[in-house]
């Protein structure tokens, strides 16, 4: 069964139970039944045919976290077409070249970016039209169904056909399409609902983007696929965050670790109570061990680490009931199968070796959008996809990360991965936060550097940083530079973006 069959499902057991509650910043709240979720997302059905909106059509969407968003993701997917989410950050020349990339149809933006968006339309013969949304996180669509209203003629979910694409990150290049197909989206929902133990009384509070895989696919649709509700801000506020989970008796709780660092400080600033809570997960970028322990003495709540890409929805995840491991990703999904292979000859790897991390499943996109040459390569000929993550195998089974590949340092000859440097770094008191990355070097082939953010009131110099790391590292993988920085920057889900940091710093 896909997701879009649950739901329709989900609408009809659950008609009168709140699917979604929408929160602004000030604390109002709009709430929307199954049985109004689904009677909206028909009439956007009606809208979209009528403006013409055909199976296979690419359909972008550049909206704010936002009620209009939501249903015109659904609805696009229930007519065949496809749903492109694009973040309403971006500026005008990445915006233009996703939409040129996937020859979109039609752009629903936000009515506050049309000055930045308009210049851009003569370049895009595609785009039959751009419509703009005037929207409020908290107010329902405005959209014209025809009157008399044609029959809605939505074409029943074919688990082959992409119904979704994300772009990946670009940091390989410029950013690929990765086309996920109604089978992915439900092999992946499934696989979760299973591991998560979900639950139709699970209340989610949902701080993250919706652009994204983190809080589309894996939030806002996993709830939806369990019958839960899902309470909406439309931006994170710690503070906000922990009166509202609190307030709403909140179940199931999904961030990044920069989000669970910045609850941690708010609740040692102010108690609460979070006995009610049966899940908290973290994901997107590697969690340090300290905010792990953190966390814990905090909440009382172990934080569950998952790994997952763009291109395979997740794919291991620690256990609801089992050690969760600090600095582990945990074990493969249901469904999921990855193997650890020398990166070079592509032979599989022993426990406890680093290698390259492939996946296997029903979770795994069919490809990149009109580029097969890309598409061959990111699949082995046995099937599997090469993710560019390093890491190994336990030997009971739980997968570790060691960096992406292409983050991979090599210095003198010698391999150094990044995550192993930071996890030293974040040792010293005086270090905030760090990030390591590779610079060309004429007599080292890469320098290690170090880019760190000091801890406020603290002075510690670049030679008592050297010195800490030589203490507890061979010498080849401690930094032979150390930079200072007040902050680092970060992507929309708050993972360090190293490519930038790359090229601001390595000139």
């Amino acid at each position: 069964m896909t997701f879009l069959e649950r739901l329709e499902q989900n609408c009809a057991r659950y008609a009168a139970k709140t699917a979604l509650e929408f929160m602004d910043d000030g604390g109002t709240v709009t709430a929307v039944s199954y049985a109004e979720l689904e009677q909206t997302t028909r009439q956007t059905m009606a809208y979209l045919q009528n403006l013409g909106v055909a199976a296979g059509d690419r359909i972008a969407l550049q909206l704010p976290k936002c009620l209009p968003f939501i249903y015109l993701h659904l609805a696009v997917m229930r007519l065949g077409a496809i749903s492109l989410p694009l973040n309403p950050g971006y500026p005008a020349h990445e915006l233009r070249y996703f939409l040129q990339d996937a020859a979109a149809r039609f752009l629903f933006a936000d009515a506050a970016a049309q000055p930045g968006i308009a210049p851009l339309l003569p370049d895009l013969p595609a785009l039959q039209a751009c419509i703009f949304l005037d929207v409020s996180p908290i107010a329902p669509p405005q959209f014209p169904v025809p009157s008399p209203q044609s029959p809605i003629s939505p074409l029943p979910p074919d688990p082959a056909a992409t119904c979704l694409m994300i772009y990946t990150s670009g940091t390989t290049g410029r950013p690929k399409g990765a086309e996920l197909t109604h089978g992915n989206l439900s092999a992946n929902l499934d696989s979760l609902h299973e591991a998560w133990g979900w639950r139709a009384d699970d209340v989610l509070l949902h701080v993250l983007p919706i652009f994204h895989v983190h809080g589309l696919l894996v939030a806002l649709h996993g709830a939806l696929h369990a019958g839960a509700t899902a309470v909406l801000q439309p931006t994170f506020n710690a503070a906000q965050t922990l009166r509202t989970l609190q307030e709403r008796r909140c179940t199931v709780f999904m961030g990044v670790p920069t989000i669970h660092r910045r609850l941690v400080g708010a609740a040692q600033a102010a108690g609460v109570d979070l006995g009610h809570m049966r899940l908290f997960t973290s994901g997107s970028d590697r969690l340090p061990d300290d905010l792990f322990q953190a966390f814990q003495a905090t909440f009382g709540h172990t934080l569950l680490e998952r790994y997952g890409m763009s291109e395979t929805g997740m794919i291991t995840s620690n256990p609801l009931h089992g050690e969760r491991r600090v600095g582990s990703v945990g074990l493969p999904l249901p469904g999921v199968a990855v193997r650890i292979v020398d990166p070079d000859t592509g032979a599989a790897l022993p426990d406890n070796q680093i290698g390259e991390v492939q996946v296997r499943g029903a979770n795994v996109c069919k490809g990149y959008w009109r580029q097969p040459e890309k598409t061959a390569v990111a699949f082995t000929a046995d099937g599997w996809f090469r993710t560019g993550d390093l890491g190994l195998r336990e030997p009971d089974g739980y997968i570790t990360l060691k960096g992406r590949a292409k983050d991979l340092i090599i210095s003198g000859g010698f391999n150094v991965y990044p995550p192993e440097v930071e996890l030293v770094l974040a040792q010293h008191p005086a270090v905030q936060a760090s990030a390591v990355i590779g610079c060309p070097d004429a007599e080292w082939g890469e320098r290690v550097t170090a880019v760190i953010i000091r801890r406020p009131g603290t002075a510690v110099t670049a030679a008592e940083i050297i010195a800490h790391c030589q203490a507890h590292l061979v010498g080849y993988k401690a930094p032979r530079r150390v930079l200072f920085v007040d902050d680092l920057p970060r992507n929309a889900l708050g993972k360090v973006a190293k490519a930038q940091l790359r090229q601001d710093l390595c000139g």
